[in-house]
């Protein structure tokens, strides 16, 4: 009897713990104002320990055609995140400035937001729980 008691609480705890088992989501952006056909636009996938610091936990990049480009973050877990996205028209990998410190490039972050000064974790968050996000970025 208490084997019959030990295997059926087995049964139970490894029940609910594969229903528990996250699903993971994509996370599809759009781009359609790039200025040009040049180069590449590259975008990253970013948490709050990585925004701003680096490469982000999963980067992308598309040739453009007709001022339009699509990525598709696969395999993401649920969370906070923010989106990065440049225009690196001399595809060279990484953002240039003008000598004022004013980027020369088009850039844009999910949440779309355009304030002066550098881009915040904040500004750009969303949240991914259990859906997959489709969304548009504007440079």
């Amino acid at each position: 009897m208490k084997n019959l008691a030990i295997t059926i609480a087995f049964v139970f705890l490894t029940t609910f713990s594969f229903s528990q088992e996250e699903k993971l989501q994509a996370i599809t952006v759009t781009i359609d104002n790039v200025l040009s056909d040049e180069g590449k636009v590259l975008v990253s996938l970013h948490t709050a320990e990585t925004f701003m610091k680096g490469a982000g936990i999963q980067n992308l990049e598309s040739t453009i055609e007709n001022g339009k480009v699509t990525f598709t973050f696969n395999n993401v877990a649920n969370g906070s995140y923010a989106i990065m996205a440049l225009h690196d028209a001399n595809d060279n990998k990484k953002m240039d400035f003008e000598t004022n410190g004013m980027p020369k490039e088009s850039y844009g972050m999910s949440g779309n937001e355009m304030s002066f000064g550098p881009p915040t974790f904040a500004d750009a968050k969303f949240e991914i729980n259990n859906e997959d996000v489709t969304f548009a970025i504007r440079f």
